[in-house]
């Protein structure tokens, strides 16, 4: 007999389409039949050595998290809860430009310095990888959920140019066209950039395009963090359009949010522009969060000249009491590029993690909040905190707009993605709550999306962008990622207040064919693996 039968679920099947009442057969990891109305006809029901009552529950394909910044969190954390309990059953790395391969020694300890915000420092970790492929095989020696990855525009120029502000030499250029190509060949999906990160910032669009071209011909995308989210933010939408049409490569909008003041309301502008793009022919999907603040770093505020030359350069200029005071007026007076052109707004500015525990007194409260209490300027305090953590606090940035918010996510080429930071005492609940947060609040509770179209959104359209051929359907043939939930309760535990508390109305969650949640709970099964997606050359 078969391994298990789902009976009388409710099934969503990722497409778009009504649900259906169905038994749906699950053997060797794969969905191996589905006999839709299988009660109400009469006809004999399968069956198989497990049997599990769904009544009440919907079937849905496992959810993908287009924009996870788990890299470190799924080797150091087998249970990785935050995101097996929301049923994320693949998340995609690798993001913002910043990761962990390709490196060699020097490139890897100042990715591990200027990302410490994101993941740790990551001294608990076993770094015995430094290609694409390596890391790959590193999470397939069992990780909780599946992940794919890609390639980091960023640790790339770190690793072929270094840290300075200056074009490629051309040999440079061919270098990193050629890592480009080695992480596609080993099985990464795209690449990704940071455009107000450094060293990504660096690179002009031509030398974007050019590495687009190289991911063009073997059939991934370009996943960019763009240049702006604040002053210039339409017009660095319009930039990615324009390179990614030169470069004829797929473009995949990270965390695609119009924010600040100078925003509000302007996220029908955004879609015109997208939607003018795809009319003429050009293959677009965005992500975003179902959240208004956002999450980075402290450091990641800075202009880029501060951060010039990687993070030591970074800490001497703070250390430095004049550069220190020309990087306040750029941040108050100018708008930094770090802050997306727009003067920051310290109240704002939540300090969300650190990695001193001796500091940990700043975590939860705002940057002009802890200054007021010590009597100084907020620019006093962080950089109190930015020399004394060694660039490595996080934050929140309560800079969004819920009408943008809910316009984006209606988009028919919108995916889901948490852009979740696991690391820090109180990380953005985002992390913890994206996919039932879609459900729970906006399908159910606001009405923002029709729960079949909400579904297709965070399966089948995200796998359409990684292409892969047998995920984000509940069809026959297709691996049994899977989800099983209550449309009453499904909801997000976490809040800002307490970020780590787990979703409700999630009982069931299989990877592969394996429980991975259980009547709500944890298993001890490790059934993910990273998705290697074969390179499709043009």
């Amino acid at each position: 007999m078969e391994d298990l039968v789902i009976r009388d679920a409710d099934v969503v099947d990722g497409s778009g389409a009504p649900s259906y009442r169905a038994d749906v057969v699950v053997d060797d990891g794969r969905i191996v039949s589905i006999v839709k109305e299988a009660a109400a006809a009469g006809c004999q029901r399968p069956r198989a050595v497990r049997e599990l009552d769904a009544e009440g529950l919907v079937l849905s394909p496992g959810f993908i998290d287009m924009h996870a910044h788990s890299d470190l969190a799924l080797l150091r954390d087998p249970d990785h809860s935050a995101k097996a309990a929301q049923g994320v059953t693949l998340e995609v790395l690798g993001q913002d430009g910043l990761s962990y391969a390709p490196v060699d020694d020097r490139t890897l300890a100042e990715v591990r310095r200027a990302i410490a915000g994101w993941n740790g420092h990551g001294d608990d970790i076993d770094f015995d990888w430094r290609s694409v492929g390596e890391y790959l095989d590193r999470l397939d020696r069992g990780i909780a959920v599946n992940a794919a990855y890609l390639i980091p525009q960023g640790t790339v120029r770190a690793l072929a140019v270094g840290w300075e502000d200056r074009a490629a030499t051309p040999q440079e250029l061919d270098r990193m066209r050629q890592l480009v190509a080695e992480g596609l060949e080993q099985g990464a999906v795209g690449l990704s950039s940071g455009l107000t990160y450094t060293p990504g910032m660096y690179a002009k669009d031509a030398e974007l395009t050019e590495l687009c071209r190289v991911v063009a011909e073997y059939g991934g995308y370009y996943c960019p963090h763009h240049r702006s989210y604040g002053a210039g933010a339409l017009e660095a939408y319009e930039e990615m359009v324009t390179l990614t049409r030169e470069a004829n490569c797929p473009l995949h909008l990270a965390h695609a949010t119009m924010n600040f003041g100078v925003n509000k309301g302007r996220a029908p502008e955004l879609l015109s522009l997208l939607d003018e793009a795809l009319a003429a022919g050009a293959d677009i999907t965005l992500d975003t969060y179902p959240y208004t603040p956002g999450s980075t770093t402290l450091a990641a505020m800075l202009p880029s000249w501060a951060n010039e030359g990687g993070p030591e350069a970074a800490l001497a200029r703070l250390s430095d009491d004049g550069t220190s005071e020309r990087i306040r007026h750029h941040l108050e007076a100018i708008g930094s590029d770090g802050c997306h052109g727009v003067p920051i707004e310290w109240d704002t500015i939540e300090i969300s993690g650190v990695a001193d525990p001796a500091l940990a007194h700043f975590v939860g409260r705002t940057v002009e909040e802890s200054a007021r209490e010590r009597g100084e300027t907020p620019w006093t305090t962080a950089r109190h905190l930015l020399l004394a953590d060694r660039l490595a606090p996080s934050i929140l940035q309560h800079v969004g707009h819920e009408e943008n918010v809910r316009t984006i996510m209606r988009h028919p080429v919108h995916t889901g993605g948490s852009d979740g930071i696991l690391h820090g005492a109180k990380p953005h609940p985002r992390a913890y709550g994206t996919f039932p947060h879609y459900l729970g609040h906006y399908v159910r509770e606001l009405g923002i999306l029709p729960l079949e179209e909400c579904v297709a959104h965070l399966t089948s359209r995200p796998a359409a962008r990684l292409r892969l051929p047998d995920r984000g359907l509940v069809h026959e043939g297709y691996r049994a990622d899977l989800v099983l939930f209550d449309p009453r309760t499904v909801a997000a535990g976490s809040t800002f207040e307490e970020p780590r508390r787990l979703p409700t109305g999630i009982p069931h969650v299989l990877i592969n064919g394996r429980f991975v949640m259980e009547d709500g709970r944890r298993t001890d099964e490790l059934a993910g693996r990273a998705v290697r997606r074969a390179p499709q050359l043009t």
